[in-house]
């Protein structure tokens, strides 16, 4: 057998485990089926009808699954919002997004209900999961009265994402909503898992990231699709993913460079409690993985991590660990149906070797920025998009990443990559993570500056600057070395692994305006 959509599987192996949430509650297919009908008439009962959006600020939970899939067999649009915003942003993606329906779960209720207030929404469509926030509806009564039937007039739904706003003000990655049933509509995640090497009918995943992102939202419920058990995580913790690794046998999962440095943290003999030799299809992307703890993850996991480089917008590249082994930092070859190319500020295709913006033309079809026009234009050149990432192809067509454009710094006339200077600051012993970006100077228009969270225990001191900074000196050219070092107690980094940089980079440039 090899269905790629959650309802053919639900139909034939209903007994077979389908959703682990957080807790260890377990749904076969069969009773998750089920429960996604009544979500979908609940739904139905609303008034919504197809192309309607409806928003979510949740944790990662059985109701977050259930929604999606309901979404999936109406032919609406999801648009998932991170749980990390405050009341004012939450409000402006609900409006922006023209949700007919809000879900939060209790956890939010401050953010959630000021986002409500602000909007005056209609209450009536409003709903809680686990808890209450004042003047929202149980979840419980969009669905319990509703059959578990399988809708009429089902049709293909999709999600509409925000970008994560690092750089202004989120926008929405809308796509035209498929022409087909929820079945056809469902197998384009068996092409992406294709790519991987990810088998349908049999494994795990493990949903290491917060669902409200593209990747791990994507690849967790695609496993449904595949037949695969759904294990979901909630706050993520080395030892919670390796137990979880161990417990349920997992196969596959995506994940972020981040988690790898922290699980390489765990000690030795803890890690040797667990057993990782299911483990199959381990995919990483989101942000730069340093070469050395990509390394390190090849010789404990095995050769089963692939990587691939892609966007909310579309993508990609991807490349396994034989081709990684072969090209150290290479994030890929274009991916079936995919093109990139490397364009100059004037649209000139660079040849190889040479640094540029990365383009892309993407298999996953077109879209736009909903109602940002101007962005959406101007992320084109000769059909094909950017989300203004810097790299280059080498002479066998491999891409190679240097960093953001506008985090490149550019000192004295040189262009500097904060990326590359990360990579190998994260590799010191004293360090635990940390952000690199340019601050402005009088001189040389701006220098580098490195913000640095330590391992617990380690004093923040001069002591230990003068140690980094011994380490830098013996492996970074002085051109590259940080003109100074902060400390910080936690950068502000998402559970996706990226970081918000400006957070850290705009008090410096306050008053200012930098060139790039």
């Amino acid at each position: 057998m090899s269905a790629t959509d959650f309802w053919t599987w639900a139909a034939q192996q209903p007994q077979r485990l389908a959703l682990v949430t957080p807790e260890y509650d377990e749904y076969s297919f069969g009773a998750l089926a089920e429960r996604v009908n009544q979500v979908s008439h609940g739904l139905r009962a609303l008034g919504l009808v197809r192309g309607d959006t409806i928003s979510m600020v949740m944790h990662n939970c059985a109701e977050w699954v259930e929604l999606a899939l309901a979404v999936q067999q109406l032919g609406l649009y999801l648009t998932p919002i991170n749980f990390h915003l405050t009341g004012p942003e939450i409000a402006y993606i609900i409006e922006n997004s023209e949700s007919k329906a809000f879900f939060a779960a209790s956890r939010y209720a401050e953010a959630t209900a000021k986002a409500v207030e602000q909007l005056s929404f209609d209450r009536n469509a409003c709903f809680v999961v686990d808890g209450a926030i004042a003047g929202f509806r149980p979840f419980e009564e969009l669905w319990e009265d509703q059959p578990t039937t399988a809708p009429e007039r089902r049709a293909g739904g999709s999600m509409m994402l925000y970008t994560s706003g690092t750089t202004g003000r989120p926008k929405g990655v809308r796509k035209p909503l498929p022409e087909t049933g929820p079945e056809e509509a469902a197998a384009s995640s068996a092409l992406l898992a294709s790519l991987f090497d990810i088998q349908a009918g049999v494994g795990a995943h493990l949903c290491a990231g917060p669902l409200y992102h593209a990747a791990p939202g994507g690849f967790g419920i695609g496993a449904l699709h595949l037949g695969q058990t759904l294990v979901l995580m909630d706050k993520w913790t080395p030892e919670g993913t390796l137990e979880r690794i161990d417990r349920y046998r997992i196969t596959a999962s995506h994940m972020v460079p981040t988690m790898f440095i922290r699980m390489l943290d765990v000690p030795d003999e803890e890690k040797r409690k667990y057993d990782v030799s299911s483990l199959t299809n381990v995919i990483h992307a989101a942000a730069p993985c340093p070469e050395a703890t990509k390394h390190r993850m090849i010789e404990w996991f095995g050769p089963v991590i692939y990587e691939y480089y892609a966007a909310t917008e579309g993508g990609g590249t991807y490349c396994n660990a034989h081709e990684w082994l072969e090209h150290p930092g290479t994030v890929g070859k274009p991916w079936p149906g995919s093109e990139v190319a490397i364009f100059d500020d004037e649209g000139n295709e660079l040849p190889p070797g040479e640094i540029g913006t990365i383009y892309m033309r993407s298999p996953m079809g077109e879209f736009e920025y909903y109602k940002d026009e101007e962005k959406t234009a101007k992320s084109r050149m000769h059909g094909m998009f950017t989300v203004g990432d810097m790299g280059f192809i080498d002479q066998d067509g491999w891409l190679f990443i240097r960093d953001r454009k506008i985090d490149m710094v550019i000192t004295g006339g040189v262009n500097i990559y904060p990326a590359e200077i990360e990579a190998v600051l994260v590799q010191q012993p004293l360090i635990r993570d940390v952000a690199v970006f340019g601050i402005p100077d009088d001189e040389k228009g701006e220098v580098v500056k490195a913000v640095v969270e330590l391992h617990d225990g380690v004093e923040p001191n001069d002591s230990t600057r003068d140690a980094i900074m011994q380490y830098v000196g013996e492996n970074l050219a002085k051109y590259k070395w940080p003109r100074s070092i902060d400390f910080i107690d936690a950068l502000p980094r998402l559970p996706t692994g990226k970081l918000y940089k400006r957070f850290l980079r705009d008090k410096y440039w306050e008053g200012r305006e930098r060139a790039v």
